[in-house]
């Protein structure tokens, strides 16, 4: 949510915090702006209300020139999306761009105005602006404003400075929301996340929560809550720019559902040794229960591992919303063991779920893509997925190798309490290392998911029904459906519509049916005709050992024969790209859903 980037250096600060900008969309934004300062010192803003393309064509009319400045894409939370609520914001002395939520904004409002401050925008970041220059206006040290700023600022925030009285600086605080810095060999940028800096730099910086930077041309110096100087070590950058491009896909989510073979078979080769998983010692020490927190998509990877962890390992395994666990005084005792899913790393409310289990004294792992990140570097154990960037807002390769470490970790946590025979561990390992090649076959006869994205082109509403190990499965393509074609979707167990969901089935109505398991297709079977018989268009997904149901549906596709335990991997390729051509024919901006951003970084 929000992009933040800086440059300061020997080359032109408009293209590089453009060309930053440009590799954040996929954050979501409704806005975005620059400062620039000159060589004489002034700063120029440029900010609109729209997309960036909006953006470069002011500062097409009019340019401004300059080596150092400030960018941003804006997400609202305070204040409508407009040119005035757009960032940076400033004063007489200085300009800001923010990441974040500012919880006392109204306070410190209040405060400043009674101060003489006039506040032209609506928005938490001009606050923020207007109490770092009442702290500057007493220090005259920028990274003295910023500590004692810093201690007026309630909620999670990333912020990007500069000071009109030192020029070619910028200065950067992160508390809650991430940030980075980068040298390069012209100079020096800040961003919210590596992909702005891939054409920039190998290695940067990570910054933690309460320390201050100060970047330079010539590189960057940082600084503790205090103002104490710290040393720093620069992390490699893992990912490289082809995984952040198009490479001639017309949009990135179908690019990245093309990638899911190769991240499944990297992910597979990371974490499976001698034809059984090693989780580099994530639950050596024993595990009574489990509680996995997550969000969206991940949240929907742990109902699936749930459900396998409680078939093969016999761990009692609770889901919760991560937004929801730290308010529900969750029951954690110490042979528990609580797993945080996040794509980015930095999902706000799974990263609070994290600190609250930690404070509990409870062991946490996360499964995470991005190295580096918050929940990364807090948990006790990291698993670190081989997704690379993932830049449609809608995730796909991301939940792919999310289901393979469920999996993964069910066979683990089997062989070690002896739930699971050696024997079946292998079967079913060895499963997974044929997964790629069954998800290439989806992707490779996709002719009939074509087929039947067109019978959603009319409809508004849809629903996903499954049972057992499909029911997660249709939650998450249900989502994937609304996500990106704003068709509005459901997801139900199948054998709950007769309680309330079936009296919304009108005549036409699409139901994505998901029958994958052999011991419950008779049930299905019944959930179809039930439907049809009310008006429904039966869409089902069927494995071989399923698709007599196919008599009974007006379109099937036919997965590839797999394990029956296996066939939610080989599903959710099969329902993103029902979900892609339904988008795509319905005219949607794939990559970048209406009010969707792809790192909820705030709470």
């Amino acid at each position: 949510m929000c992009g933040i980037t800086g440059y300061t250096g020997k080359s032109d600060a408009v293209a590089r915090l453009l060309s930053g900008l440009r590799a954040l969309e996929y954050r979501g934004y409704d806005s975005a702006g620059v400062a620039v300062m000159d060589a004489q010192g002034a700063v120029h803003v440029v900010k609109t209300k729209g997309r960036l393309r909006a953006l470069e064509e002011r500062l097409e009319k009019c340019p401004v020139h300059g080596r150092c400045g400030i960018g941003h894409t804006r997400w609202a939370t305070h204040g409508a999306p407009s040119d005035v609520n757009a960032h940076p914001h400033g004063t007489d002395r200085l300009y800001v761009v923010h990441n974040g939520i500012i919880e006392n904004d109204r306070e410190l409002r209040a405060e400043l105005s009674a101060r003489g401050y006039n506040f032209l925008s609506e928005t938490d970041t001009e606050a923020a602006a207007c109490t770092i220059d009442s702290a500057y206006a007493e220090t005259g040290d920028p990274v003295a404003a910023l500590c004692a700023a810093a201690k007026r600022l309630r909620g999670s925030y990333a912020l990007g400075v500069i000071f009109l009285d030192h020029p070619n600086e910028i200065y950067a605080v992160r508390e809650g929301n991430p940030l980075i810095v980068a040298e390069g060999g012209d100079g020096c940028m800040i961003a919210s996340d590596i992909p702005a800096v891939l054409r920039f730099a190998r290695d940067c910086y990570v910054m933690e929560d309460g320390e201050i930077a100060c970047v330079r041309e010539d590189g960057a110096e940082f600084f503790d809550c205090q103002g104490k100087p710290i040393s720093k070590r620069a992390a490699a950058i893992e990912w490289n720019m082809e995984a952040a491009e198009r490479g001639g896909f017309a949009h990135f989510m179908l690019k990245e559902i093309h990638e899911e073979p190769l991240v499944a078979r990297q992910t597979l080769g990371r974490y499976v040794k001698d034809g059984l998983p090693d989780l580099r010692g994530a639950f050596d020490n024993g595990c009574e229960r489990l509680t996995i927190v997550a969000c969206g998509t991940a949240m929907h990877a742990g109902l699936v591992g749930k459900w396998l962890i409680e078939r093969i390992a016999r761990v009692p395994v609770e889901v919760c919303i991560a937004s929801e666990f730290r308010y529900n005084e969750p029951v954690l005792s110490p042979n528990h063991c609580v797993i945080a899913i996040s794509q980015s790393g930095e999902t706000a409310d799974t990263l609070a779920a994290v600190r609250l289990a930690k404070s509990l004294g409870v062991r946490t792992v996360g499964v995470v893509n991005v190295p580096g990140s918050s929940v990364a570097r807090e948990v006790d154990q990291a698993l670190i997925t081989c997704a690379g960037p993932e830049i449609s807002v809608a995730s796909t390769k991301a939940y792919a190798v999310q289901l393979l470490m469920m999996y993964l970790t069910a066979v683990q946590l089997g062989l070690g309490r002896g739930t699971l025979s050696m024997e079946r561990a292998r079967q079913i390992v060895s499963g997974l290392m044929a997964l790629p090649a069954a998800m290439e076959e989806v992707i490779r006869e996709d002719a009939q998911i074509r087929r039947m994205a067109a019978c959603l082109d009319e409809t508004e509403n849809c629903f996903f029904i499954g049972r057992g190990l499909d029911y997660p499965g249709a939650m998450e393509g249900s989502l994937k459906l609304k996500e990106i074609t704003y068709i509005h979707s459901e997801a139900y167990a199948a054998g709950e519509l007769k309680h309330g969901a079936i009296s919304l089935i009108t005549r036409g109505m699409p139901v994505v049916a998901l029958s994958t398991q052999a011991a419950l297709k008779e049930k299905m079977l019944s959930n179809m005709r039930e439907v049809a018989s009310r008006g429904a268009r039966v869409l089902l997904l069927a494995t071989p050992e399923t698709k007599e149901l196919a008599s009974d549906a007006d379109e099937t596709f036919v997965l590839p024969a797999t394990d029956e335990l296996l066939t939610p991997a080989t599903a959710a390729v099969a329902m993103q790209l029902l979900a892609y051509y339904a988008a795509v024919r319905r005219g949607c901006d794939v990559d970048k859903p209406r009010n969707l951003a792809k790192s909820v970084t705030v709470e």
